[in-house]
């Protein structure tokens, strides 16, 4: 099992680190060129900024059995057609149960958009957002 984390814009990062550190699990933390991350625990992976070339090499670098840390459900359909699982850094594991319906919701919310609507955005995060991220890893790691 290895960790890959979509770091760009990531809010969980030191949470990861600190559960992966104490598992002994390789994190991959994937990046663009307009971010700089050292974590002194992860392999950073550095892509070019171009439209999508993180998620591109995740997919790329994803086998079986690993975990990958991402917002983007594109992502996370890709991860678990290879076999891997995914997790949202609010704790949201994504199933072959759940995904068809969230990304039915984002076509939804990117036709409401298109046709000049507006959608609610994501929330400030909390503490209680971290606190669920971490239970949900953890479970995730465990399991």
């Amino acid at each position: 099992m290895r960790i890959l984390v979509d770091a760009d814009a990531c809010p969980v990062k030191n949470i990861i680190i600190r559960i992966a550190r104490q598992n002994n699990i390789p994190v991959f933390m994937f990046i663009d060129t307009s971010h700089v991350l050292n974590d002194g625990y992860s392999e950073i992976i550095t892509v070019d900024k171009a439209k999508d070339s993180v998620d591109i090499a995740i997919a790329n670098k994803v086998r079986r059995g690993d975990i990958v840390v991402t917002q983007d459900y594109g992502v996370a359909v890709m991860v678990l057609g290879k076999g891997a699982r995914a997790i949202s850094p609010n704790g949201l594991v994504f199933t072959d149960n759940n995904i068809d319906m969230l990304l039915f919701e984002r076509h939804l919310g990117h036709m409401t958009r298109k046709a000049g609507g507006r959608t609610k955005g994501p929330s400030k995060r909390t503490k209680v957002d971290n606190a669920k991220f971490e239970r949900a890893f953890e479970t995730l790691i465990m399991n």
